[in-house]
């Protein structure tokens, strides 16, 4: 099955946007300020689909344009006013950076009550102890496709094809708490196929087009293809060899139409935490 994401997507958007109908009736409008250094053609896209998703259901987003030679120093200054700003609900500072900018140094640099992507390492170290936290929006939106459709992750072997800190090393986290059994994988890894052949659940997150062929995929796997590639004649495709594999799957994600349409949805969804949070702190001052 063709797992196209767009109607589980809806639904949680249409309940996020109920909420905030509900919310502004007595206070302002969750706020989520994107910041973008440099014209990065795929992250200037990026920004533009996340604004557009976010006006479509009641956040406000704000957009902070930053020259690609400014200092790391200057950059940490606009976050910390970011920071100081109690009209910001969350910073997403948009990846990557440019290579004289240390991006740890960023990331770290984010007040942590404001950290959209949930790229902190609070939140990051929350997360692998199953604490309540901000989750990083792909693997928290891979985590609601299996929800969506039933899929019980209990006792299944899981294998995740990479090791970003983005997509790969929080979902080990996420799928040992469904007790799933995980091995990762990666540039280093001998003889991929052996493992990904025995996955039941198979997650690739490379950036590598057509990593993943047909001999490679066990009959009746959950597919989760994360990467996104441009062809020579300008079509998009993911890490996996989706013509010559989707028929073997039980369910497959295409790229598009897959899982990037629930990262931008978990981003509004983890705004909309992180305004909740803000508004009880407020309310709890007040008193």
């Amino acid at each position: 099955m063709i797992l196209y994401t767009k109607d589980i997507s809806d639904n949680i958007r249409n309940s996020i946007k109920d909420e905030i109908i509900q919310y502004t009736k007595n206070f302002r409008a969750p706020h989520l300020v994107v910041v973008l250094v440099g014209t990065d053609s795929a992250s200037i896209k990026y920004v533009n689909a996340k604004k557009r998703a976010c006006e479509e259901i009641g956040i406000v987003s704000s957009v902070i344009e930053l020259e690609s030679d400014i200092s790391e120093k200057h950059l940490l200054a606009e976050i910390e006013k970011l920071n100081c700003d109690e009209g910001v609900d969350a910073i997403l500072v948009q990846l990557p950076l440019p290579k004289h900018i240390n991006t740890n140094t960023v990331i770290m640099a984010i007040n942590q009550k404001k950290d959209v992507d949930g790229f902190h390492p609070h939140n990051v170290g929350h997360s692998l102890l199953g604490l309540d936290c901000i989750t990083p929006c792909t693997p928290k939106g891979i985590m609601r496709l299996f929800d969506a459709v039933g899929y019980d992750l209990e006792g299944k072997n899981v294998v995740i094809v990479g090791r970003s800190n983005i997509v790969s090393k929080p979902l080990i986290g996420l799928f040992l708490e469904k007790n799933a059994t995980v091995t990762i994988t990666h540039s280093k890894t001998r003889d991929l196929k052996q493992h990904t052949k025995k996955a039941d659940v198979l997650v690739v997150a490379v950036g590598k087009a057509k990593l993943i062929t047909s001999e490679m995929v066990k009959e009746g796997a959950f597919v989760v293809d994360v990467g996104i590639n441009v062809m020579e004649n300008g079509k998009l495709c993911g890490d996996v060899d989706f013509d010559n594999v989707y028929e073997k799957c039980a369910f497959i994600t295409p790229v598009p139409k897959g899982v990037g349409v629930m990262t931008i949805t978990m981003l509004l969804y983890n705004t909309m935490l992180l305004y909740k949070n803000n508004l009880e702190n407020f309310n709890r001052n007040k008193i």
